[in-house]
């Protein structure tokens, strides 16, 4: 007599999709999440991973049925927590913020990271993206940007630009406007963002570039001056700032941005439910409203291929931009 056999046990029998071996893993996705995530920011708190992060925290942990616990793990430029998450169990309960610092710039130009940012994790899809912004002390004697750029030619090597690091965002940012402008703009790394934002405030340094984010208080106030945003679109709380598409530079035009990621070989199921649940809090319009007002815009809709793909462009974007521009780091 001939039984017949269920899914499971056919499976098992090997002539279904999955191995015996695999079997656990999406058994273990069945209900997902049951118990409390951790999401890992790889930067102290009060930066614009951060501020993101918990933006995004308490709306996904409504949507999933489960509490989404914040966890800083700062160090080494992000380095440290996102390593600990690409070595973590593959199991959806933990996850990194990815952002342009740990999964493309450093990866594009520090061959010793503990970690492979294309291969040791599952993208799931983006948080927001951030605009960037060409900032300056607002004491300086220039209003817009074709004055920034009239006066730095005027005088070569007088000012000096802050960056949170050698091969960070803002370093390869400006040494990209330097090569494209010919312009003579001296590199002052420190040790972060915040360092640096000091120094700008008083004067110490001149110019700097950074995220809308985390600058809008400084901007408000009238310490900062805003030259240029690189953004889809002029930004709604910066409306007479212009683009760098408008300015003619479209290769500065690229927005930061923040994301999400599980360790590498998390089952399918589990980042597709992630995914889902982010395209819920992403549309909704409460949400999209709490973006605009901290000056973070809401995402396309990328798909955890999509955005595996963008990193791995971009990653090959700021290699060709150091190669071709010849950038000391």
């Amino acid at each position: 007599m001939t039984y017949p056999i269920n899914r499971r046990q056919a499976l098992v029998a090997g002539g279904g999709l999955l191995g015996a071996a695999t079997l656990p893993r999406w058994a273990h996705a069945q209900g997902y999440p049951h118990r409390p995530i951790t999401l890992v920011v790889p930067f102290a708190p009060g930066g614009a991973v951060d501020i993101s992060a918990r933006a995004v925290a308490d709306r996904l942990g409504k949507v999933l049925g489960q509490t989404v616990v914040v966890e800083n793990r700062a160090g080494a430029g992000g380095a440290i927590g996102s390593a600990m998450v690409a070595r973590a169990p593959a199991d959806g309960y933990t996850l990194v913020v990815t952002s342009q610092s740990t999964h493309v710039v450093g990866p594009a130009v520090m061959p010793n990271l503990p970690y492979n940012a294309e291969t040791d994790f599952a993208p799931v899809t983006l948080i927001d993206r951030l605009a960037n912004v060409l900032l300056i002390n607002a004491g300086l004697p220039v209003r817009d940007f074709a004055e920034f750029v009239t006066y730095a030619k005027a005088h070569p090597g007088k000012w000096n630009y802050a960056s949170s690091g050698n091969g960070s965002v803002a370093h390869l940012s400006m040494e990209l406007l330097n090569a494209k402008l010919g312009l003579d703009l001296t590199h002052v790394p420190y040790k972060g963002a915040g360092p640096a934002l000091t120094d700008l405030l008083g004067g110490l340094v001149h110019v700097t570039w950074n995220n809308l984010t985390s600058n809008l208080p400084n901007i408000a106030n009238g310490k900062l001056r805003a030259l240029a945003v690189a953004a889809p679109q002029r930004v709604a709380l910066l409306p007479s700032v212009p683009t760098f598409d408008e300015l003619k530079l479209p290769d500065l035009n690229l927005t930061s941005w923040t994301g999400l990621a599980a360790p590498a070989r998390t089952p399918e199921p589990v980042i597709l439910r992630l995914y889902a649940a982010m395209r819920t809090v992403l549309a909704d319009p409460a949400t999209r409203a709490a973006w605009e007002q901290r000056g973070a815009i809401v995402p396309e809709p990328l798909t955890p291929a999509q955005y595996r793909q963008e990193i791995s462009q971009r990653i090959q974007f700021f290699k060709d931009v150091v190669r071709t521009n010849k950038i000391v780091l």
